[in-house]
């Protein structure tokens, strides 16, 4: 594939660039059998339809080629919607002055239509669907709310997982609890958010998710249309910042997804940065600069499962202070503690004797108050 770039003072407002390279880029594509020529700046609707003339080629811009990466990966319904809902609004503005944008044949996001004669009808029909997906998607962040409540009942602690795409995200995750997430080499894989538990050597039981890919200069409507799923990312409680450590640009790719972060009003919680695939990297050098320049950083290989244990560490520093140890005499009638002192805590001991049964272990303290209210159980 072919890249070319050229300085310009401002876009033109009917090609964006100047017609001579236009016409450098026409030849170019015609000599080199290109079938789509991406733009890596918006357009217009009038600057798409005059650069297709022009070039005689489909042309899109980044926006588009994102939007339909995210529709092939879309697997839910509620990622099928985001999708359409980003598609949409994408689409609505660029109705006027394309014209014959919404009756191409094909398919997809920047293919042709009805005409202008239809733009009014063409207008309200496309506001009234955003309408309805917004909807949609209200109920599905109250269904979110309603399962995060039931996390922070149950004492559960939330560590997200976030990072520019393809930073190795689902392989860490599935390296931690075997998740069984679908792990590519391409952009924008994993859409809709994963959960799964993982019990800490503290014994702390807490929840990771694996979140959609960020970008650099990711689309603010893109930001609003994945707002339910991107919402988990501000609600947990701790960040897992995955950067590809073998990546040239791993400190543009750190700023990016610090904007996004920014913009979802999570840049203030805590953060962990898992410098990730050192095992593509020869340079030892290389990597103590990098840990000396990203703060809270461990150097790690989700793919060959390198130094997860010391991130694992980390994470459970976090939490700390969340449990406290204690030595308990529960009446033998209690079996159902047990349970929950081996599904919620971390046993060191159990003995069981004639007055009872005799436990040393590591709760979290939200759970230990409430249970050590009662009368049955005795505190050594």
């Amino acid at each position: 594939m072919d890249n070319i770039s050229c300085s310009c003072e401002r876009a033109t407002a009917n090609l964006f660039i100047g017609k001579g390279k236009v016409e450098e880029i026409a030849m170019l594509a015609q000599a080199e059998e290109v079938d789509t020529i991406i733009f890596s700046h918006d357009l217009s609707g009038t600057q798409q339809r005059n650069l297709e003339e022009v070039l005689g080629k489909k042309t899109i811009d980044r926006t588009q080629l994102i939007l339909d990466i995210f529709a092939r990966h879309a697997k839910s319904p509620e990622g099928k919607m985001q999708v359409e809902l980003a598609q949409l609004e994408y689409l609505i503005p660029r109705l006027v002055g394309k014209g014959i944008m919404l009756s191409r044949t094909g398919g997809g996001i920047g293919t042709s239509g009805p005409g202008e004669t239809k733009l009014e009808v063409d207008r309200r029909r496309i506001r009234k669907k955003i309408d309805k997906l917004k909807s949609d998607l209200k109920q599905v962040a109250l269904h979110r709310v309603t399962m995060r409540k039931k996390r922070k009942d149950n004492l559960l602690p939330t560590v997200a997982l976030v990072g520019y795409t393809s930073a190795g995200k689902s392989t860490l995750l599935n390296a931690l609890t075997n998740a069984g997430q679908p792990v590519a080499e391409t952009l924008f894989t994993t859409l809709d958010t994963l959960y799964k538990g993982l019990q800490l050597s503290s014994g702390e039981n807490i929840v990771i998710s694996d979140t959609v890919g960020f970008l650099h200069n990711l689309p603010h409507h893109l930001i609003e249309a994945f707002k339910a799923t991107l919402e988990e990312v501000a609600q947990a409680d701790l960040l897992v910042h995955v950067l590809d450590a073998s990546h040239e640009r791993i400190y543009e790719h750190s700023k990016a997804v610090l904007e996004v972060l920014k913009a979802l009003g999570a840049h203030e919680k805590p953060v962990i940065t898992a410098l990730n695939k050192i095992d593509l990297i020869e340079d030892k050098s290389w990597l103590a600069r990098l840990s000396g320049d990203f703060e809270r950083s461990v150097l790690i290989s989700s793919k060959a499962k390198t130094n997860l244990e010391l991130l694992l560490t980390e994470i459970a520093k976090e939490f700390k202070g969340r449990m406290v140890k204690l030595q308990l005499l529960i009446p033998h009638k209690r079996m159902d503690l047990v349970d929950l002192f081996y599904r919620e805590g971390k046993v060191e001991d159990i003995s069981y004797l004639q007055e009872g049964i005799k436990i040393k272990l590591s709760l979290p303290k939200i759970l230990s108050d409430k249970l050590l209210h009662g009368k049955e159980i005795e505190i050594l």
